[in-house]
Formats: C-alpha cells, structure tokens, sequence
C-alpha cells in the first residue's frame, strides 16, 4: 500500500477510471438533482492511500433514494432499497456497486454528515461535478482529520456517540486494523473495552461478515488476539471463554485458549509456505490454501480445541480431553448457526474440527506397525477434498503445543504420514473413484435378490475396501466377493 502523505489533495481525478458511461449518468442525476453530490467515505480513503475503489459511496443532503432510481434506470443495473427511512439505495452495474445515502441524523451540511460517520478515515469526502461526472475539485474534504489518521495508520472516531449509534462499529474498528494494518487509537479502544456488550444488539449477518473480513485478513491471529485483550471477542465467542486458564497434559506448553490462540498464529505463517512444512509436496496445496478455504481453515484453528473444556477429567491424576473433537464441532455448529453461516461453510469446519485429531492418531499408529491402504481410504472417505487442509491444521496444532512432554519430530512425522496417505490415494484410491462401480445396487437386488436395506453400504463400501487393497480387479471378481460375503457374512478384506 502507497505512503500516505498529511494533505488533502487527491493525486488524480480517479472517477476517470470508471467507465465513461457511468460517468455521464452520474453528471446527469448531479445536474438534474439540483443538489450537490459527494463521493464519501471508503473510496475518498482508498484514493488518498493510491488505491482505486472498485465501489463507490455518494451522499447528497436528501433524496438519495430518488437519485439511486434515476442512476439505475439510466445504467440499466440494478435497483436495491436499503432503507427507505434513512434515505439509502444501491445500485449494481457491471460488477460495481454504487451506495446513495443522505446527509445523516438531518444534518444539512457535508462537514456535518461526514462528523457523524464511525471512524475519521472515513469522514473524508470530494465533490462531484455536475454535468460531467469528474470529480468538481480534488482537495478532500475532512474536518475530522482523516488524513492524519491515514497518515499515522490510526483507527479513530470522531466521537464516542459516533462509535455507539450502531453497535457494530465496536467490531468495525477491529476489521479496519486488520485489513489496513492500521492501529485504534488507544481512547477508541478504551471505549470499545468500555461498550463492548452493546456489539449484541448487532444482526448477527453484519457481525458474521465482519469477522470473515477479519480472518480472511493477514492480520488474524494478530487482530483476534487483540480482541481478546480487550474483551470483545468474548462478547462475540463467549465459547471460548471456558479455555482460559484451563491447564492441558504436559505437551502442552500453553492453556487451551492461548494454544488456539497459537494454533492460527501458526498456520497462518504455514499458509504462507505450506512446502516449508511439507517438502515436496507443494502441488498438494494449491487449492487448499488461497481464498475461502485459507479463511475456513482458520476458524478451523482458532476452534479445534472448543471440545476440551467440556470433556476436561482428572483420571489417577493425568489431564484428558477424550472426545474433545467430536464436542468441538457441536460446539462449532451451534455458534455457525448463530452467526447464519451457509451450510457449507459451517459443515466444512465442523468437519476439520471433528477429525483434527485423525492425522496424530493414524501417525501414531504409522511408527507403530505401519498403515494400511484401507485406513488411508477411511481418512480420504472421511476428509473429502479437504486431506490437504486437514494435514495444515494438524501442523500448526502440533507447532502450537511445546510442551515438555510432547513426543519427538512430530511435525515431520505428521508431514511424512501426508506423503504416504496421497500416494496411496493417488496410486490405489483414486482409480477406484474414478472408474464406474463394478457392482451397484440394482446388481445386488437383480444378481442375489436382495432387499434395499442397510446391508447395500455394508457390500458396496466392503466392496471398494477389496478394490483399494487389490484383492477386487474386474466384475467378475466383484460379484464373486459380494458372493463370499453372502455366504459368510463377513467382509472378506483384512481391517
């Protein structure tokens, strides 16, 4: 991001990079209007820091609403009424969203509006030219100080009213250090610490989606931890309330809290060279590590562990946590539903948090007395397409865990049970996934009159086992093995 300079002049007039059309309408509505029309908030703030706004943000002293309609139907985009009452549209074209607000709480001044708006850096606004769509002068205008605050990278409202008129900008502070890299200023967080429980009355929609903002950030751990410190993430989690100070089994150097904590501080770092962790296997990773997935597979970390407060037991005076992923992903269900995620999301990080475990326990037994083709393919079945980012949770839980009691190369034990069960899957099971199935349930009613029942997965998985495992090659075979099964009532693979 550009360095940021204490002036209020935009360098350029950067609504000349939008396209033309777009900005012959806007002059057209601005000169029809009769009012002036200000390009407000986060684009003035993007422009001043040398980066183009895809979106824009105007504000008019009223009629707003009106505006938006005129703009919509000139484009030919999409109408949205936000809130009639509030005087606030939008208009999709193109892929780009235009926001129309009037001046707020029936304020009659631009200075006045802009004084209202949650944080200085974006209180700042520039006027728009009538006629033509450019931008009517560069100088910005800020009488709060944004520029400043841009150039000191500080977080700051212009006024504690301003930070409480809606409870989600208690959390907006926290999105906006996280994706500018910018610090609150230490009386803006003072009353952050001071309201925080007011951030309840916020829909659970708009506290949910500031939080993806934030954990899709570079600054997750960074930010997440910062508000712990001030309080507010138990307003948000209160789930993670019970692992503070509870203490874990000597392999642990951490509580649970702080270890979850840890957990995202390393797989963010592992997210950024997964092969470093992995050697030779960074192909693996392609998919799982940038977008959505990166963000899912962090709440994954920061939520492995919600399970251990609930199963914590004392037995013959040694710490357990048994079942502690299993609990964690009811756990976890619970809270996505709270926060209306899609299902998808929600099933996929309950699903790594339920198996976080699956990767040390199949390790284990890999030293032990080796793996099996079979058990490589149960932990495929279970994982779906998510094998890479399940291994990547594993890693950064093993590397947050320093205890004095934690067994010896376990990350590079970890990283060699991944290069053994991707062989395995490359080699045996994914042929077997790829081909039609050798045997399917109309086989099984038409070839040995079966009923529909249970008993068809019990045969068909039994039946992919033998595949994988090479004792299954052809039909012929197929029907022969389901044959023997009949017979004996047993699956004929070893476990």
């Amino acid at each position: 991001m550009a360095a940021v300079l204490a002036a209020t002049e935009l360098t350029q007039d950067w609504l000349q990079t939008y396209p033309a059309e777009l900005r012959q309408v806007l002059g057209q509505v601005a000169q029809g209007s009769g009012r002036p029309i200000y390009v407000a908030g986060g684009p003035v703030r993007d422009w001043l820091l040398g980066v183009a706004a895809k979106d824009l943000d105007f504000t008019v002293p009223k009629g707003a609403v009106a505006c938006a309609r005129e703009v919509s139907s000139l484009l030919g985009g999409t109408f949205v009424l936000l809130d009639e009452g509030e005087d606030v549209a939008r208009v999709v074209w193109q892929g780009i969203t235009l926001d129309f607000s009037g001046f707020r709480n029936q304020t009659s001044t631009i200075e006045d509006d802009l004084g209202q708006r949650d944080f200085t850096i974006n209180a700042m606004a520039v006027p728009l030219a009538h006629g033509t769509g450019t931008l009517a002068a560069l100088t910005v205008i800020d009488p709060t100080g944004g520029v400043t605050d841009l150039a000191q990278k500080r977080i700051r409202t212009p006024a504690l009213a301003n930070l409480l008129a809606d409870p989600l900008r208690l959390l907006r502070a926290y999105r906006f250090a996280a994706t500018l890299n910018f610090a609150i200023e230490t009386q803006t967080e003072k009353a952050i610490v001071l309201h925080g429980e007011l951030l309840t009355e916020a829909a659970m929609e708009r506290v949910a989606y500031e939080l993806g903002l934030i954990i899709a950030s570079p600054r997750a751990w960074q930010t997440v931890s910062r508000m712990a410190q001030s309080g507010l993430l138990w307003v948000v989690f209160p789930e993670l309330v019970a692992g503070r100070g509870l203490t874990q089994p000597a392999s642990h150097h951490l509580d649970v809290l702080e270890h979850s904590l840890e957990a995202l501080r390393c797989l963010e770092k592992i997210l950024l060279e997964p092969e470093v962790y992995f050697p030779g296997q960074g192909d693996l990773f392609r998919e799982a590590v940038p977008g959505k997935r990166a963000a899912l597979l962090k709440w994954a970390a920061l939520f492995h562990d919600l399970g251990k407060p609930e199963t914590h037991r004392l037995v013959a005076e040694k710490i357990t946590f048994y079942n502690h992923d299993q609990v964690g992903a009811a756990i976890f269900e619970a809270i996505a539903e709270r926060l209306h995620w899609p299902k998808d999301d929600r099933n996929r990080v309950a699903r790594l948090i339920g198996l976080h475990m699956w990767p040390f326990h199949l390790s284990n037994a890999r030293l032990r007395t080796g793996i099996s083709r079979k058990a490589c393919l149960r932990l495929v079945k279970a994982v779906g397409d998510d094998l890479a980012g399940l291994f990547l949770l594993a890693m950064a839980d093993s590397l947050a865990g320093q205890g004095v009691g934690k067994p010896e190369e376990m990350e590079e034990n970890l990283a060699a049970l991944l290069c053994e069960v991707h062989g395995v899957y490359e080699e045996y099971i994914q042929p077997v996934f790829a081909n039609p199935p050798l045997v399917t349930g109309h086989d099984l009613i038409g070839f040995f009159a079966l009923e529909p029942g249970p008993v068809f997965k019990e045969i068909l998985d039994g039946l992919v086992v033998a595949q994988v495992e090479g004792q299954v090659t052809d039909r012929e075979q197929a029907l022969a093995w389901v044959k023997m099964f009949l017979a004996t009532g047993t699956l004929a693979t070893p476990s």
